[in-house]
């Protein structure tokens, strides 16, 4: 039997892209993961799992398996991007990811990982996932970094798995992100913060260009993107590094409002100063250019932001459901 392996199983993305493995028949699924966080586990009930192999002994347990795995989605970093110490962050998004990589190339397999919308700063350069470009990006903050020093760590090997994929996630939203704290989406916490007091407070503007909540994200359904993940698994395009966004901006506001009408509240939306320290590294538009995706085959439509956010509302959030 060959193995499909996820790594960050337990985490947002990795769980969603399980249970659309699984729901596509594939039950021969390696997940890898620190497995210590009782709420992140969650996310993995019900779900069918062959094997779980801590993220420690990952490698030494690919090097012992290679023969018998068809593929490996390295969805696993660390991706808090109030993360300031660098050093941290590489560890795991750089110095691993290398590993990982070097064992599919040494073992002809097939490599998908994440990469990020990070990596594209405050966009100077646009939202093209060009690999001529990526050496002129430059990232707000050191997580941002460390998905660009891989992707460009990637790009100048000269051996590599025998197809590679470095998916650019956008705004990624939607179940199974009940863990992640502050980190979680601005859907999760302006439904928890109307839950509670029937108000939603945004980020007031402080860019003359963008009214207040219309600064703009290519807000993407994580159905969509385990979408693309099973893609890119299946019909194995041309390697290299994709955009996964919808190609579609919307602000803030419309995405709150569509909050709102979910969870039938009238809108009520007060706007609060944006936090000093974060004000030269707040991203005011974000779209994701996807024409690379579409003519390597893609060709399902994305769930738009409204009908994304009433299924994540009506369907996860107020049944507390995981997907």
């Amino acid at each position: 039997m060959s193995y499909i392996v996820v790594t960050g199983a337990a985490g947002f993305i990795g769980s969603c892209l399980i249970s659309e493995l699984n729901k596509a028949g594939y039950d021969n699924i390696v997940a890898v993961d620190l497995f210590d966080n009782p709420e992140k586990n969650k996310n993995l009930i019900s779900k069918q799992i062959l094997h779980r192999i801590e993220r420690t002994v990952f490698p030494e347990w690919l090097a012992v398996n290679a023969a018998y795995i068809s593929c490996v989605y390295h969805i696993g970093a660390r991706t808090d991007t109030a993360e300031f110490n660098y050093r941290i962050l590489e560890q795991l998004n750089v110095t691993y990811s290398q590993k990982v990589w070097q064992l599919c190339t040494q073992n002809n397999i097939p490599l998908v990982y994440a990469s990020s919308a990070a990596t594209y700063g405050l966009g100077e350069h646009g939202y093209q996932d060009s690999e001529e470009i990526i050496g002129q990006l430059k990232p707000l903050n050191p997580y941002g970094e460390s998905k660009n020093n891989f992707d460009k760590w990637a790009i100048a090997q000269t051996e590599k798995p025998p197809f590679w994929y470095g998916l650019k996630f956008f705004n990624v939203y939607g179940p199974n992100e009940y863990h992640k704290g502050r980190m979680a989406s601005v859907i999760f916490h302006a439904y928890h913060q109307i839950s509670k007091t029937g108000s939603m407070k945004l980020f007031r503007s402080h860019n003359p260009q963008y009214k207040d909540g219309e600064q703009l994200r290519d807000f993407i359904y994580v159905k969509d993107v385990v979408n693309i993940c099973r893609f890119l698994m299946e019909n194995k395009p041309k390697s290299g590094l994709y955009n996964v966004g919808t190609g579609k901006a919307r602000t803030f506001l419309d995405l709150v409002r569509a909050t709102f009408a979910a969870m039938s509240v009238p809108e009520n939306i007060h706007f609060i100063d944006t936090p000093e320290d974060i004000r030269d590294k707040y991203q005011y538009f974000t779209q994701a250019d996807m024409n690379k995706l579409h003519s390597a085959g893609y060709s399902q439509p994305f769930y738009n932001l409204e009908s994304g956010v009433t299924e994540y509302v009506s369907e996860f959030l107020i049944k507390n459901r995981y997907f």
